[in-house]
């Protein structure tokens, strides 16, 4: 009962330190997060615990919910000035996803937004995909305080607000 009671305190210490972290006085609002689900694929349990982590770590975070066309994703991230947007993908559409969500914001000049998803996406199509401009992908099981992080380093490391 110790070891659970252990792992319970410090998981609550870990995910304090993180809203810390995302809530820190380098900015004057919260990270905003827009997480969808693009195109047919109507399974969202991992993007509603993604969505779930962020908010529990401080972050602003806005779902989109299913059927998602790519340009609704931007548009939406456009409308809510978001700092990432991540994408849920489990269909395999990954490889047509990503590349138009890319040149819709070239289009709309939301350079600064970061890119980042995750799904069943195989290793070959992350690499390619990231040499195109995505951040990073996580693949299913990754632990959510890793994604956290991840949008919280790349945030700092690229946003001005």
């Amino acid at each position: 009962m110790a070891g659970l009671f252990s792992k319970f305190i410090i998981r609550y210490y870990t995910s304090f330190l993180l809203h810390l972290q995302c809530m820190s006085n380098t900015f004057n609002r919260p990270i905003r997060v827009l997480v969808a689900k693009v195109g047919l694929d109507g399974h969202d349990r991992g993007a509603r615990i993604i969505a779930t982590s962020l908010r529990d770590a401080g972050m602003e975070v806005i779902y989109t919910g299913l059927r998602q066309t790519p340009e609704m994703v931007v548009n939406t991230a456009l409308q809510e000035d978001v700092d990432a947007i991540g994408i849920s993908i489990l269909s395999g559409a990954h490889m047509t996803v990503f590349p138009k969500i890319l040149k819709l914001i070239k289009e709309k000049q939301m350079d600064d937004v970061l890119v980042t998803g995750g799904g069943i996406i195989p290793n070959d199509d992350m690499i390619t995909l990231k040499e195109q401009g995505v951040g990073e992908l996580f693949p299913p099981g990754t632990n959510t305080q890793d994604i956290v992080k991840y949008i919280t380093d790349w945030v700092h490391q690229h946003r001005n607000f």
